[in-house]
């Protein structure tokens, strides 16, 4: 017995495999790309997309977050602006381990914070506690 190929099941076979292709090219949330990528070739700016709490909700921006910035340098240094002020001081970031410390000047504490993704335009940062922030390139 001969089957045909008949166009309708072409069809479906063409979208089967554009969904394949979509899925596993979609989303780079989980990807840790190299340090470069934190601060570009000089710096980066970077500017609050989204936070959630510890337990996974979205926790609402007020106006004045939404205009927080942090800046990383090549040499290890950051700045964070908010309209509460301007916070400088340096960082490390562990590639392999795929965290980040913060210590600001003056300050006798760092804070650490887990990557959990590091593209070009998107960095996402998880505090001890699990919340999250999720930055973008501006």
């Amino acid at each position: 017995m001969k089957t045909q190929f008949t166009p309708l099941r072409y069809l479906a076979s063409l979208l089967v495999l554009m969904a394949l292709f979509m899925t596993s090219c979609g989303s780079k949330e989980g990807k840790v790309e190299g340090v470069n990528m934190l601060y570009g070739t000089e710096s980066k700016t970077w500017k609050t997309d989204k936070e959630l709490s510890s337990t996974g909700d979205k926790v609402k921006q007020t106006d004045a977050q939404e205009d927080d910035r942090i800046q990383f340098f090549a040499n290890g240094q950051y700045n964070m602006t908010s309209v509460a002020g301007a916070v400088n001081g340096k960082y490390t970031f562990d590639q392999a381990g795929k965290k980040i410390t913060m210590t600001p000047d003056g300050a006798a504490e760092s804070n650490t914070f887990d990557v959990v993704t590091l593209t070009d335009d998107k960095l996402t940062l998880k505090a001890p506690t699990g919340a999250e922030l999720r930055l973008e390139k501006e």
